[in-house]
């Protein structure tokens, strides 16, 4: 398997982009929630781009494939621990409002990348063009 350029997968700057707005929310967190909830929700964002970017430099479909579920995981568990900041009274609504969107695209996103694994040419240049139609394909359906 080729390897592909994970930097320019939209699929991987979407699971950056919420990994640095959850970054910058718990910096902002008194220590005791930055020690408890905020070190684990801070991992688990972190873990998804960080599968993504595994996945990519594996050698084969299969290996890929299997870090992008992992990432499907941690995608779960960020969510879990965005529900439980919020419970807690360390996220208010305007700042859960500004994530909510991005972490139910984020899903989608990862189920359309994970289909697109090995039905298209890996490089960097036809892979995430392939992954956006898978995408779009994916959100269309959704519709």
């Amino acid at each position: 398997m080729a390897s592909t350029d994970f930097e320019n997968l939209e699929v991987y700057r979407l699971a950056e982009r919420i990994a640095d707005e959850i970054w910058n929310l718990v910096m902002g967190w008194e220590s005791f929630a930055k020690n408890t909830i905020g070190i684990q929700i801070v991992r688990a964002a972190d873990s998804i781009g960080a599968n993504i970017a595994e996945g990519c430099g594996r050698g084969s479909h299969a290996d890929n494939k299997r870090f992008v579920r992992t990432a499907r995981g941690s995608l779960n568990e960020t969510r879990h621990w965005l529900r439980r900041a919020y419970q807690r009274k360390l996220l208010s609504a305007a700042e859960v409002n500004r994530l909510k969107p991005l972490i139910r695209e984020l899903g989608p996103r990862l189920n359309a990348y994970l289909n697109s694994i090995g039905r298209f040419p890996s490089t960097s240049v036809t892979a995430p063009q392939a992954t956006k139609n898978q995408e779009q394909r994916t959100k269309n359906q959704e519709q």
